[in-house]
């Protein structure tokens, strides 16, 4: 609990150290994501970089919550940050590089997940900016949650509790007369120090808790119900465990080492991307725009799409799959393929995107 609150604390200074920026600060933050594409890039390229799109979705949530960023030009983002947390998997499957089979297999295991999300945004993302389906249902169903008007801090017990510290904090501050920049600086600082150390400290404890029972789980459950258990498994897990990357990771050396097949972990897989959305709905609590919230459902929304969208449908379900073994295979063959797969999907093509677009 003490974990949780640290990091609802760390998301509430990110948005008071927002706001201490200024206009300014806002509005350019605004026009380096005003193309949806380079948005989708800095999503990416953010998450791939702290390793957790938890850490990033969080973050985005304080942006959007303090007013600075806007709904729209966060779902691109949000969207981003699921093909960015791949990365940390992707690279767990080299560890057996020198091993051609185990190698070939975990490769797959890795890979299909990067092929699923990016899939998935190939579809939605059009969808949404064609439409706006995925905000308008997200601003609908926080109107029901929440209302559509900015709460006053005092009206939410969990905002209240989060609350004393930050005034403590800035009350503190304040008394320097460095200005609002040196504060917000900082501020800012404190507050995405206080979601790293919160999340990782509960990721840690989660993974030795739970860690042990995972393997059997993944195999009992899977082996007798097929992919709606595995949804399951990879669903609890990952709220278990507070992040999809835990989940993911596990998978890679199972597959590799052909305890668990590629098919059985694919839907443990697409189970732990709806779980890793928990994280964002619980930054939402210490946000007091509802938009904070809203954004938080569309990343919950986005993944929900994605599965029911391309799973139930066997033809497209097993594209992901087809699609990661034949890249598995053309890596154990071709070793460069590897160094170019993972530079030019996660750090080249994200930062050529960023620079050209804007």
């Amino acid at each position: 609990m003490l974990l949780l609150y640290i990091f609802l604390v760390g998301v509430g200074l990110l948005e008071t150290g927002i706001a201490a920026l200024g206009e300014g600060f806002q509005e350019a933050l605004l026009r380096e994501v005003s193309n949806p594409v380079s948005g989708l890039f800095a999503g990416v390229l953010a998450t791939v970089l702290v390793q957790s799109s938890s850490v990033s979705t969080a973050t985005i949530v304080g942006l959007v919550g303090a007013g600075t960023l806007g709904l729209p030009a966060a779902v691109p983002m949000i969207m981003g940050a699921n093909i960015g947390t791949t990365v940390t998997n992707t690279l767990a499957a080299l560890g057996n590089i020198r091993r051609s089979e185990e190698f070939r297999r975990g490769f797959a295991g890795a890979t299909m997940h990067d092929v699923f999300n990016l899939v998935a945004v190939a579809i939605l993302l059009p969808l949404e900016l064609a439409t706006g389906f995925l905000s308008r249902s997200a601003s609908w169903l926080t109107g029901v949650v929440r209302g559509t008007e900015v709460a006053e801090p005092g009206r939410s017990p969990i905002r209240r509790a989060v609350g004393w510290p930050i005034d403590a904090i800035t009350g503190l501050v304040d008394a320097d007369a460095a200005g609002g920049l040196l504060i917000g600086i900082f501020l800012l600082a404190l507050g995405l120090g206080a979601i790293f150390v919160a999340l990782g400290a509960i990721t840690r404890n989660m993974r030795r808790l739970v860690a042990g029972s995972i393997e059997h789980a993944m195999n009992r459950f899977v082996g007798r119900g097929g992919g709606s258990a595995g949804l399951l498994v990879g669903v609890a897990v990952t709220v278990a465990v507070q992040s999809s990357t835990i989940t993911t990771s596990i998978l890679v050396p199972l597959v590799a080492a052909g305890i668990l097949t590629l098919r059985n972990a694919y839907p443990i897989t697409l189970g732990a991307n709806v779980g890793t959305t928990i994280t964002a709905l619980i930054a939402s609590l210490a946000v007091v725009r509802p938009e904070g919230l809203a954004i938080a459902l569309v990343h919950t929304l986005f993944n929900l799409s994605a599965l029911v969208l391309l799973y139930p449908i066997p033809g497209v379900r097993d594209l992901p799959v087809r699609a990661a073994e034949h890249l598995a295979a053309a890596a154990t063959e071709h070793r460069s393929i590897v160094v170019g797969y993972v530079a030019g999907l996660f750090f080249v093509l994200p930062l050529l995107g960023i620079f050209l677009l804007e």
